[in-house]
């Protein structure tokens, strides 16, 4: 009875055998597949397996047949994603801190399973590159999931805010206040994940770093805060933070070599505002947050970029200097 379960199976075995064993490089013969779906408790023959194949195009399955020696192989051609596509994607989530290693593991398991057995060690060769320090709250994963829900269902949500002490220990913040936030988007910057959402405490947009929020939970609340998210270019506001750190924004100007013009495209976007001036120096105008990590930003550019104003935010160098200065003397 099983036999006969297991040949209604036949097209289901064949397409798993393609998918898994074929690609552009690796082909089979007519009597490699029949031994294959032999081993599956399937028989087949000449002229069914040819009508079969015929089916499984008809599906969709792009099934090329090639003449090699003295006999036709056959194998999947065009398949959803290219391996150069599955490469990228595994860069990704291998690079993506916010994701933990267990769960790119996971990931990259599952994009293995796009291609046949061959190329798939490709992809796992990349994964031995890996080595880089990774988020440690394994729910992120379902944090993000839980968040969009809550924006497509229009509904606030709850949630507690941690941060690490020194004895490498999750420490409640706000000796574990639930923080009620209405969720409008979430941004990847700066090699993390935030949500960005209205406060309906202070009345405010704030962020906040997915991986450290724990027990999200969707509320019976609506969302509030509309108005200011409608104008709110999301882009534009990842821009201006420097680590998505707070401060007061602040439209700078600053004084740099025209070398360093790249750097401030891929910064703050083709749209800033550049006045060619002399000895190959440019002034550039940038909306900025201004914050110890934007002031640390032009510090690590050297003499090739310095704050011209306003003058608030010079002096805010001129004490930054100063107390780094005092810190290393």
């Amino acid at each position: 009875m099983a036999r006969e379960q297991n040949q209604k199976l036949k097209l289901l075995y064949l397409l798993k055998i393609f998918m898994e064993e074929t690609d552009d490089a690796h082909g089979l013969t007519r009597q490699e597949i029949i031994a294959k779906l032999n081993s599956y408790g399937v028989t087949a023959g000449r002229k069914t397996l040819y009508a079969d194949f015929e089916e499984l195009r008809a599906f969709g399955i792009d099934i090329i047949t090639e003449h090699e020696g003295n006999d036709w192989i056959y194998h999947v051609g065009e398949r959803d994603f290219e391996l150069a596509e599955l490469k990228l994607l595994v860069d990704s989530v291998q690079s993506a801190k916010f994701i933990t290693e267990k769960k790119s593991q996971s990931l990259i398991k599952k994009l293995e399973s796009l291609v046949s057995r061959h190329e798939a060690k490709q992809l796992h060769r990349q994964v031995l590159i890996s080595g880089r320090i990774k988020t440690m709250n394994e729910s992120i994963y379902y944090n993000v999931d839980k968040i969009h829900s809550a924006i497509n269902a229009d509904s606030g949500i709850k949630f507690q805010y941690y941060q690490w002490n020194v004895k490498r220990e999750m420490v409640l913040r706000h000796d574990g206040a639930w923080y009620n936030v209405s969720p409008w988007a979430l941004v990847w910057d700066n090699e993390n994940y935030y949500m960005i959402g209205y406060d309906t405490v202070v009345q405010q947009i704030r962020h906040y770093r997915v991986d450290k929020m724990l027990r999200i939970s969707a509320t019976d609340k609506r969302r509030e805060g509309k108005h200011l998210f409608k104008s709110l270019d999301i882009a534009a506001y990842s821009r201006k933070m420097f680590g998505m750190f707070g401060g007061e924004e602040v439209r700078v100007a600053l004084e740099a070599k025209d070398h360093t013009a790249g750097i401030l495209i891929d910064r703050f976007g083709q749209d800033i505002r550049i006045i060619p001036g002399n000895n190959g120096m440019f002034t550039a105008y940038v909306d900025v947050t201004v914050s110890p990590q934007f002031l640390g930003w032009v510090f690590s550019l050297g003499t090739d970029i310095r704050i011209a104003g306003p003058k608030s935010v010079v002096e805010m160098m001129r004490m930054e200097s100063r107390r780094l200065a005092e810190q290393y003397l």
